[in-house]
């Protein structure tokens, strides 16, 4: 996109992409077709993320970590969503559960749980959202129940991703059932406990060798000590994490945006049509120019915000007005690049038809773009 980057990303964070780039065109590209028709990843492709680094960049090396920030983060990022795959959740486990376990838990609890991760052994989920509670988690009603030395989870939990794979769960629950947001606290849980088991593999849209799945937990024992940070601080946590959370899925939008732009221009110059090229006509240029636009404001503006991250002074606002932006501006993008292909546009074959499909969900999770407005108008 013509954008100066260098004062972003250092020599180690491109040497890092380029790790990445080869591993997702080598490793993963041309599993794609299998991990669809099964509907989830293989666990020896997470394996070899690990060992190529490529897991939980960001967690101290004494952890097994790669040790980095945010910038090796952001590439892995990006050269995932460069790369067209769909499957493995390497950003829920790395970039969204992993951070939690570094900030909130105990030394006992980053020893048992972040080697096997970092390693790629032990894959992670977060189950936030329910059959009735999505964007609005302070209305959850999964509970944990002290008794004891335990505390008992019941409850179910739906789109989680990586649900079929999932070692360690991170669970979000209420802990003071007429509390509201005050009452929800975190629990780590693992899948092998009595009580809990996995429900059907969602049917999605797209992404379908994303394993999202429902999970149930009846009368799930965990001890104490599985909570992560303290009773009742649950939601003040996830309030903390969301930002980063939501720039990751607005690094993946720009990325998304200016490849499929590239692609679009390739085949737009080498389609006839009428005895020229569609690229020939006023109104693909008019439309094309559209987009270089839509791209370029969302690289500048997302780049802010990463710069702002990677100092640790990103809110919870510019965290939304990133998610939201970004996501918008991606999907009109695709849907008029759809459109330029014609009915070549629909077909999955192509990388055009993957993406519509692939990345509606983006204005989706992390939370609804009608959440991010809401948050964002309630600062003007």
């Amino acid at each position: 996109m013509n954008i100066e980057r260098d004062n972003i990303f250092r020599e180690d964070h491109q040497l890092l992409r380029e790790t990445a780039r080869r591993f997702f065109e080598q490793e993963c590209m041309p599993k794609q077709a299998q991990w669809d028709e099964e509907g989830k990843s293989d666990r020896e492709t997470w394996l070899r993320a690990g060992a190529a680094g490529l897991l939980c960049a960001s967690v101290p090396e004494e952890y097994g970590g790669g040790g980095g920030d945010f910038g090796h983060v952001a590439v892995i990022v990006e050269e995932f969503s460069r790369s067209g795959i769909s499957g493995p959740g390497f950003g829920v486990h790395s970039d969204v559960v992993a951070p939690y376990i570094v900030r909130l838990g105990t030394e006992q609890q980053k020893r048992a749980w972040l080697p096997d991760a970092c390693a790629g052994r032990k894959i992670f989920a977060m189950a936030m959202t329910e059959p009735g509670a999505g964007s609005d988690l302070q209305s959850i009603r999964a509970r944990a129940t002290l008794d004891g030395d335990d505390y008992v989870i019941s409850g179910s939990k739906t789109f989680i991703t990586n649900g079929l794979n999932a070692d360690l769960i991170l669970v979000v629950c209420k802990t003071d059932l007429a509390a509201g947001a005050k009452g929800i606290s975190l629990f780590v849980v693992e899948s092998d406990r009595a009580g809990f088991r996995r429900g059907r593999k969602l049917h999605k849209v797209g992404q379908p060798a994303a394993d999202t799945a429902e999970l149930f937990f009846d009368e799930v024992r965990v001890p104490a000590e599985n909570m992560l940070g303290e009773e009742n601080q649950g939601f003040t946590y996830m309030m903390q994490e969301l930002a980063q959370e939501r720039l990751v899925i607005a690094l993946g939008a720009a990325v998304k945006l200016e490849t499929l732009l590239e692609q679009t221009l390739e085949y737009l110059k080498q389609r006839p049509a009428f005895g020229k090229t569609i690229w020939d006509f006023q109104n693909t240029r008019f439309k094309i120019a559209d987009i270089k636009a839509q791209a370029l404001a969302t690289r500048t503006l997302v780049d802010h915000y990463l710069r702002a991250h990677l100092q640790r002074k990103l809110t919870r606002e510019e965290g939304a007005v990133a998610k939201l932006f970004s996501t918008e501006s991606m999907w009109k993008g695709i849907d008029d690049m759809v459109q330029l292909h014609g009915g070549y546009g629909y077909m999955l074959e192509y990388p055009i038809a993957r993406a519509f499909v692939d990345w509606r969900a983006a204005r989706i999770y992390g939370g609804a773009n009608e959440v991010m407005r809401d948050l964002i108008a309630r600062k003007l």
